[in-house]
C-alpha cells in the first residue's frame, strides 16, 4: 500500500509539472500584439498628368526611347517590393561620364556609408532582442562570509546562528518565459525597425543617385551658358571694334561708343557670374563623390538635350516602389508591435533562475562530489510577479504606444500623398516643358531675325545703336532661356525617376539595365524632347549663318538617346 501511494504521489508530481509546463507554453503562445494590417489609402486609378500611352508600332516608327512602351505591361497592384533591385536607372541617359560619377558616389559617399552603418546598428538591436528567447548562463567562483540564521538550520532560537566562510564554484542560469508574447512583440518591433533602416538606406541611396545626376546636368547647363557668354563676348568685341572705327571716321557719336563698351563689360561680368555658379556646382558634386573640392575638377562640355521618356506606371505601384513609403510602413509595423508589448505589462511576468555547482566550507573540499549544490527558481531570484498598482504608469504606456501607432499611420498616409504630388509635379513639368520649349524655339528665331534687321538698318542709318543693343540682348536672353529649359527638362526627368522610386519594370538582380541602343540624331521624334532638340539646333544654325548674328549653342550638341 505504501509503495502504491509513493508511486501515485510520484506520478501526480510529474503530472503537475507537465500541466505547469503546458500552461506556460499556452501563455507564451497567447500574444497580445494586434494583428497588423496596412492602412488603406486613396490611390487614384491613374496619374492625372501622365501622357497617353501611344501604340507600340508608332513608337517604334518614331525611334523614340520610350520606356513606357517597354514597361507599360509590367505594372501590377501594389505588393511589397521596396527591396527589389532598381537597376542602374541613370544609364538610360546614355552618358558614360554620368555612369562613372554614379559609380564613384556609390563607393565613397559618406552619407551612404552612415546609412549603411545605421542598418548594421538596427540588425544588432534585432539580434539582441532575439537573444531573450534563450536562457542566459554565467559562471562564478569565490568565497563568501555569511551568517546563517537558526531558523534556516531548523534550530531553535536559543541556539543562535552560525557564521562561516563558504567557497562556491557554480554556474548560474536565467530565463524569462515569453508570457503573453512579451519577448515576441519586442522582437517583432526590432525586426520592423531593422527593415525601416534598410528602407531608409535605399532612400538615401536613391537620393544620392538623383543628386549626382542633377548636379551633373546643372554643370552641363552652366557649361552651355559659359559657351554662350564666351561667344557673346567675342561678338561684342568685334562690334566694339567696328563702332570705334566708325567713331574715328566721324560717322557716329561718342554715345554709341560708350554703349558698345557698356555691353561688352556687362557680358564679361555676366560670364564671371556664371563661372562662379559653375565652381559652386562643381564643389557640390565633389562632396557627393566623397572627395574634397580641391581634388576634383570636371572638364567643360555643353549640355546634350535629354530625350528619355520615363513611364509613370500606376499610382498603386508607387506604394510598393518608393523606399520612403516603405520606411513609413515599417514604422507602423514597429509601433503596432509595441502596442502588444505595452499590453503585456498588465499581465504576470515569470523569470526563472537557477544556480548549479559546488560549495564547501574549505577550498580543498570544494570540488568533491559530496559538495554539489543547486538552487532552482522561480523562487531563486525574481519569482512570478503580478503587477497590482503603479499609479497609472502601465495605462499611460499603452496610451502612448497607441498614439504612436496613430501618428505613424497619419505620417504614412501623408507620405503617400507627398509621393503622388511629386510624381504629378514632374509629369506636369515634362508635359508643359514640351510647349514651353517649342515656343522658346520660336522666340529664339524671332529674336535672331530682329537682331539681324536692327543691325542692317543701323548700318543704313535708319535706327539708332540702342535698337542694335536691344536686339542682341533679346537674342542672348532667349538663348539662355532655351539652355535653362534644356537643363530643367533633364532635372525634371531625374526628379520623376526619383519620385517613382528609381528605375522601372520588374528587373531582377541578374537583369541588365533598362535602356535601348543609341539611335542616330536624325531620328529625333516630335514632342517634348523634339522641342528641346529643335531649340538648340536653331541656336547652332544661327551661329553658322553669320558671325555678326546672335550667339548660339555649338553644333556638336547632338541629341544622344537611349
Amino acid at each position: 500500500m505504501k509503495r502504491f501511494e509513493s508511486r501515485f504521489a510520484s506520478l501526480s508530481g510529474w503530472g503537475r509539472a507537465a500541466a505547469s509546463g503546458l500552461l506556460v507554453a499556452l501563455l507564451a503562445a497567447c500574444s497580445l500584439e494586434p494583428v497588423y494590417k496596412r492602412p488603406d489609402v486613396d490611390a487614384p486609378a491613374a496619374f492625372k498628368e501622365a501622357p497617353a500611352v501611344t501604340a507600340a508600332p508608332a513608337a517604334a516608327a518614331s525611334g523614340a526611347t520610350d520606356a513606357s512602351a517597354q514597361n507599360a505591361g509590367t505594372w501590377k497592384p501594389a505588393q511589397p517590393s521596396d527591396d527589389a533591385l532598381r537597376g542602374e536607372w541613370w544609364k538610360v541617359f546614355g552618358d558614360s561620364q554620368l555612369d562613372a560619377l554614379e559609380a564613384q558616389a556609390a563607393a565613397a559617399n559618406q552619407d551612404l556609408k552612415a546609412a549603411a552603418a545605421r542598418v548594421q546598428q538596427a540588425r544588432a538591436v534585432t539580434q539582441a532582442a532575439k537573444s531573450d528567447w534563450f536562457p542566459k548562463f554565467d559562471a562564478g567562483f569565490g568565497p563568501t562570509r555569511e551568517r546563517a540564521s537558526a531558523a534556516s538550520q531548523f534550530q531553535p532560537d536559543s541556539v543562535g546562528g552560525t557564521t562561516g566562510t563558504i567557497w562556491r564554484a557554480q554556474m548560474g542560469a536565467s530565463y524569462e518565459a515569453d508570457l503573453f508574447g512579451r519577448v515576441g512583440s519586442n522582437v517583432n518591433a526590432s525586426r520592423a525597425d531593422e527593415q525601416q533602416s534598410e528602407a531608409l538606406f535605399r532612400s538615401v541611396q536613391l537620393s544620392l543617385q538623383a543628386d549626382v545626376a542633377q548636379n551633373y546636368f546643372l554643370l552641363r547647363e552652366l557649361d552651355t551658358d559659359q559657351d554662350l557668354y564666351r561667344r557673346t563676348v567675342t561678338l561684342r568685341e568685334d562690334a566694339l571694334k567696328l563702332v570705334e572705327r566708325r567713331f574715328k571716321e566721324g560717322d557716329i557719336s561718342e554715345l554709341d561708343l560708350a554703349r558698345a563698351r557698356n555691353e561688352l563689360a556687362s557680358a564679361r561680368a555676366d560670364a564671371v557670374g556664371v563661372a562662379r555658379q559653375r565652381a559652386a556646382s562643381e564643389h557640390s558634386l565633389a562632396i557627393l563623390l566623397g572627395k574634397p573640392p580641391a581634388d576634383f575638377s570636371f572638364a567643360e562640355a555643353p549640355l546634350v538635350p535629354v530625350t528619355v521618356r520615363v513611364p509613370a506606371g500606376l499610382p498603386s505601384a508607387l506604394l510598393e516602389r518608393r523606399p520612403d513609403i516603405a520606411a513609413a510602413e515599417r514604422a507602423m509595423q514597429a509601433a503596432n508591435a509595441r502596442v502588444g508589448l505595452a499590453k503585456s505589462a498588465f499581465f504576470p511576468k515569470l523569470d526563472i533562475t537557477g544556480a548549479f555547482g559546488f560549495e564547501s566550507a574549505t577550498l580543498g573540499d570544494l570540488f568533491m562530489w559530496s559538495s554539489r549544490a543547486f538552487i532552482l527558481g522561480p523562487f531563486a531570484g525574481t519569482a512570478l510577479t503580478l503587477p497590482i498598482f503603479d499609479g497609472g504608469r502601465r495605462r499611460a504606456g499603452l496610451d502612448q504606444a497607441r498614439a504612436k501607432y496613430d501618428e505613424d499611420v497619419a505620417q504614412y498616409r501623408q507620405q503617400v500623398l507627398v509621393a503622388f504630388r511629386e510624381v504629378e509635379d514632374n509629369l506636369a513639368d515634362l508635359r508643359l516643358l514640351d510647349d514651353q520649349m517649342r515656343e522658346q524655339n520660336n522666340a529664339v528665331d524671332a529674336s535672331q531675325r530682329a537682331a539681324h534687321l536692327s543691325r542692317t538698318q543701323y548700318t543704313e542709318g535708319a535706327v539708332s545703336y540702342l535698337d542694335v543693343i536691344d536686339g542682341e540682348r533679346q537674342v542672348l536672353l532667349s538663348q539662355l532661356q532655351a539652355s535653362h529649359l534644356a537643363g530643367t527638362q533633364a532635372v525634371a526627368t531625374v526628379n520623376l525617376i526619383r519620385a517613382l522610386g528609381g528605375g522601372w519594370g520588374d528587373a531582377k538582380a541578374d537583369d541588365t539595365a533598362v535602356g535601348a541602343a543609341p539611335v542616330p540624331a536624325d531620328a529625333v521624334p516630335a514632342g517634348a524632347s523634339g522641342a528641346a532638340a529643335a531649340s538648340l539646333a536653331a541656336l547652332s544654325s544661327a551661329s553658322s549663318n553669320s558671325a555678326s548674328e546672335a550667339v548660339s549653342v555649338p553644333a556638336q550638341q547632338q541629341v544622344a538617346k537611349r
